[in-house]
């Protein structure tokens, strides 16, 4: 005769599969930080092109936008490739599928802002409106996030959360605005990909 304890270890199982087959739950917490560091060099870099330009009122001034969009191009390439080669090695390592049902879902619900963000920064810089595409980035970036949180960790809601937060104070303080490109980009991926690591990949095999 089963046991309370049976009954409860099988309804665990149940969820478990429940949540896997509607969420995508095997993202690499450490390509997180990884992107985290890549997005602090290249603000690093920015940085040094606009102090050797001396030109900090206007961040984003003609003079040094081709220089910003290769190092913006640089690190985002970089980290779709980490976050793509760890997830993708750490399924494996699970014995699962990176395509599923949950996986499907997340890829559409991020995909959605982040496409149509990056739209409407490609219609800015054609415009010349460079001042509000670092903003934009942080806004979208989060829209995307927590429009994917339904779908993957709930972590990804809080960085959401605080993206379009940065983006906003960006926007408010235009000439601070790499500054919260970098806390955006760079900190809080380094400190929540460090959480989600340290909850799900160091001490489980989940």
């Amino acid at each position: 005769m089963k046991t309370t304890e049976n009954y409860l270890e099988e309804i665990k199982e149940i969820r478990k599969m429940m949540q896997e087959s509607s969420r995508f739950l095997l993202f690499s917490g450490l390509s997180v930080i990884i992107i985290g560091l890549y997005a602090l060099i290249g603000s690093y870099l920015a940085y040094l092109e606009i102090s050797k330009e001396g030109i900090f009122e206007d961040v984003f001034s003609f003079l040094i936008v081709p220089e910003l969009v290769v190092y913006g191009a640089v690190v985002l390439i970089l980290s779709l490739i980490t976050v793509l080669v760890m997830t993708y090695i750490r399924v494996k390592k699970a014995g699962k599928k990176i395509w599923n049902p949950g996986s499907r879902l997340m890829l559409i619900n991020l995909a959605v802002p982040l496409i149509s963000g990056g739209i409407f920064i490609l219609i800015m810089t054609y415009r010349e409106i460079y001042e509000f595409i670092s903003p934009a980035c942080l806004i979208f970036y989060g829209l995307a996030l927590v429009n994917a949180s339904k779908y993957s960790r709930p972590e990804l809601f809080y960085i959401g959360i605080l993206e379009i937060t940065l983006g906003i104070l960006a926007a408010l303080f235009l000439s601070a605005s790499l500054l919260f490109w970098a806390i955006g980009f760079g900190v809080v991926h380094i400190i929540y990909g460090a959480i989600m690591y340290f909850n799900y990949e160091y001490k489980t095999n989940e």
